[in-house]
């Protein structure tokens, strides 16, 4: 058995039973959810979505920084490797929530105004989420950033698939030409899960005592995007059932 299972994942299990039991993950694969509604969330997933993924190069590259300080040398590297991979990634989330706002514009009443929906305040789910990979990486563990990247990742790769299924049967196929961060993250991911698993095993192998703060980390990062995915919801059903700040006047 591999250290990730053994010493890791009966920690980080409980977290990740929430991507298929929360009431929020579970309407929004949904065939019965209100199409306009679905189409609405992903233009928030989208714009709140940048804040959320403009750091990411940073962060892993920082993170690789502090473990070649502490003399992880081997870690440190993959993680510097890794960072080169996810540079940009946040102008996808700008690109598909301009076609998704076309897209809307061209079929729907009430027009959205780009600038507008990707300059909303962030809400205190996407705050804790910065916060959170902010602490780890300036405190003792920074190698702790691998197990937040590892349950993130897994949670592309569990709930992705089912959410572009779910979009196909609602809104037509046509609507994942504005999927594009999702869709590449649900094909990426794969391969850079396994290396992930691979930096997880090394950094148990070197400090197996450390297991269950890994595994608290990757539960609390988990926690906060599950929550940043309900916001992203609940800012939809506000825009539909009022006028929504960004509209177009």
């Amino acid at each position: 058995m591999s250290l990730v299972k053994e010493l890791y994942e009966p920690y980080v299990l409980p977290a990740r039973a929430r991507i298929s039991t929360d009431p929020v993950m579970r309407m929004l694969v949904d065939p019965a959810i209100e199409p306009a509604l679905l189409e609405r969330f992903f233009i928030q997933y989208h714009s709140f979505g940048v804040y959320m993924t403009e750091p990411v190069e940073g962060w892993i590259r920082r993170a690789g920084q502090r473990c070649l300080m502490q003399n992880l040398d081997s870690l440190g590297k993959q993680l510097l490797a890794h960072a080169k991979h996810e540079a940009g990634h946040h102008l996808m989330m700008v690109d598909d929530v301009r076609r998704l706002v076309h897209r809307w514009n061209m079929r729907r009443q009430s027009p959205l105004h780009l600038e507008r929906l990707l300059g909303q305040h962030p809400t205190d789910a996407m705050r804790a989420y910065r916060q959170l990979h902010e602490q780890t990486i300036a405190g003792e563990l920074p190698a702790a950033q691998i197990a937040i990247e590892y349950e993130i990742e897994n949670l592309s790769m569990v709930l992705g698939p089912h959410l572009l299924s779910n979009v196909v049967r609602v809104l037509g196929r046509e609507t994942l030409e504005g999927l594009g961060f999702l869709r590449e993250h649900v094909q990426l991911d794969v391969g850079t899960t396994a290396t992930n698993t691979r930096m997880m095993e090394e950094l148990l192998q070197l400090m197996p005592e450390n297991a269950r703060t890994l595994a608290e980390l990757g539960s609390e990062a988990l926690d906060i995007y599950l929550r940043f995915l309900g916001d992203c919801l609940h800012s939809a059903e506000a825009a539909m059932w009022s006028p929504p700040a960004e509209a177009v006047a």
